[in-house]
């Protein structure tokens, strides 16, 4: 018997129907199944319902129901267990989802006999440090970025990389991004594309005014601590989340995690033909 987790794409109609499917198969195949509480509301499985805290507690294995931003979620709520994680893609494709719909219930019945391997990605610690002495941590997938408010203009944000002085940037913000983010948020500020599967840092600014306009691929044992400088208020997003604003003396701390995304795969995961098919790369 397995404890299968299942966390969904709050806006589509299909992940809520294939959830109710495979949660009845699992079922009455004896299994247990868990849902963050919302995402049990939406799927009408009510009763196998959690709050975010306790949903990671036992899980074998956590099925994301959705797309990217899905995944993000999944990683968010499990990794910190070391939870493996499936991922559907349920929508427009992406890169961290590789089964589709159909495919579901053979994924997990490879997973439950044994016939999988696991991927290994690289987290980010994102620990924000207020001038009075507040702290709190967070976990990135993908990226923590710092950058202007909405209605602002350019933020000033010092750099030190292991307790040394770098620079400050003058910029619209910078991203802090592992290899799996070099191609979300980064990539369209210009950063280089990372195999995923590789460790490091990536600093990438955003619109930079300055003369020095490229990305730092950074140790992955590296300590980056990024600090707002001057009356101009940073805003701080991790994974797309927005996490408010940072003011004069505020920095965030970047580190590789201690634990890593655990990625289920049912064989080599081609990352150059999945920026083929992204790019439209096949007919050129």
């Amino acid at each position: 018997m397995a404890t299968v987790g299942f966390v969904l794409h709050h806006e589509r109609e299909q992940a809520a129907e294939l959830a109710r499917e495979t949660v009845s198969w699992l079922l009455a195949e004896g299994h247990v199944v868990r849902l963050p509480q919302p995402d049990a509301d939406i799927a009408q499985l009510g009763a196998h319902g959690r709050d975010d805290g306790a949903v990671a507690d036992g899980l074998d294995v956590a099925v994301s129901l959705g797309g990217d931003g899905t995944m993000l979620r999944t990683v968010d709520l499990v990794a910190g267990r070391g939870v493996p994680i499936i991922g559907v893609n349920v929508g427009q494709m992406g890169y961290l989802t590789d089964i589709e719909p159909d495919g579901t219930r053979a994924a997990l019945e490879r997973f439950l006999s044994g016939e999988r391997t696991i991927e290994e990605r690289m987290l980010l610690t994102v620990s924000v440090e207020r001038a009075e002495g507040r702290r709190e941590e967070h976990l990135a997938f993908n990226e923590a970025v710092l950058e202007k408010t909405p209605m602002g203009h350019t933020v000033r944000l010092a750099v030190e990389v292991d307790g040394e002085f770098f620079t400050t940037y003058a910029a619209d913000g910078l991203i802090v991004a592992t290899p799996t983010g070099s191609t979300a948020y980064a990539f369209s500020a210009r950063g280089p594309i990372v195999a995923p599967t590789h460790r490091a840092l990536l600093l990438t600014p955003v619109s930079p005014h300055m003369l020095f306009d490229r990305t730092l691929v950074l140790d992955p044992t590296a300590r980056l601590r990024l600090t707002v400088r001057g009356h101009r208020a940073a805003t701080l997003s991790v994974d797309g989340r927005n996490l408010g604003e940072l003011d004069e003396g505020d920095s965030i701390v970047c580190t590789a995690a201690d634990w890593s995304a655990r990625l289920v795969t049912f064989g080599p995961r081609d990352f150059l033909q999945i920026l083929k098919t992204k790019f439209g790369l096949e007919d050129r």
